[in-house]
C-alpha cells in the first residue's frame, strides 16, 4: 500500500526566524515505512540533503516560484532519476572487481578548495587500476566533475555520520589541461 507524502511547510517557521529542524526530524521520524517527506521551503536545503541522504532517503527537488522549494525526501530506490540530480557513480551496477584503496584521506576538516586539491593529487600519485578513499565534509560536486573531465572512475555516498565517502579509481593521466 503506497502513502501519500507527508507534507511539511517550514516557510512560516523561516518568515519568523526560527529553526526548522527540530519539525523537520521530528517529521522524519513520523513517516510511515516507504512514505516520503514533502517539504516546503523558502530556499533549497541542500545541508538537509546530506543529513537525509545518510539516513537512507533519495532527494528530487524543484523550484516552485519565488525562491520556495518543493523537495521530496524518499526511502532509497523509490524516486524516479530525475536528470538534474548528480550522478553517484561512474560505473555499471555489475562491476565489483574494484581493488582495495591503497590510500585512505580523511578531507573533512580541510577549507574549500584544499579538499579536492588533496583528493586530485592522491589520484594524481595512482598506477593505473588502483584506487583511493577519500572522507569528504559534502557530496563532492566539482571533484565529480573534474573526475570525469580528467576520466578516472569513482563510487561514492554518504556515511552514516553524514560524511562523504568516494573511492576513485586510477584510469591513467585522463585529459589533462597543459
Amino acid at each position: 500500500m503506497s502513502h501519500p507524502h507527508y507534507d511539511l511547510d517550514v516557510r512560516p517557521i523561516l518568515r519568523e526566524g526560527g529553526e526548522p529542524f527540530t519539525a523537520i526530524m521530528e517529521a522524519v521520524a513520523a513517516l510511515a515505512p516507504g512514505q516520503s517527506l514533502r517539504l516546503l521551503a523558502s530556499f533549497k536545503p541542500i545541508p538537509l540533503f546530506q543529513v537525509l541522504g545518510a539516513r537512507g532517503f533519495e532527494v528530487s527537488s524543484r523550484e516552485i516560484g519565488n525562491g520556495d522549494w518543493e523537495v521530496i525526501f524518499a526511502p532509497a530506490n523509490t524516486l524516479s532519476p530525475e536528470p538534474e540530480q548528480i550522478q553517484r557513480t561512474s560505473r555499471p551496477a555489475s562491476e565489483d572487481d574494484w581493488p582495495e584503496p591503497v590510500m585512505e584521506l580523511d578531507n573533512c576538516d580541510l577549507e574549500p578548495p584544499e579538499p579536492m586539491v588533496k583528493a586530485l593529487e592522491g589520484v594524481e600519485s595512482l598506477t593505473v587500476g588502483q584506487t583511493i578513499a577519500v572522507l569528504l565534509p559534502r557530496e563532492p560536486v566539482f571533484l565529480i566533475d573534474e573526475l570525469k573531465a580528467r576520466g578516472h572512475r569513482w563510487r561514492g555516498a554518504f556515511e552514516p555520520e553524514g560524511q562523504y565517502r568516494i573511492v576513485i579509481r586510477s584510469c591513467g593521466p585522463g585529459l589533462r589541461k597543459s
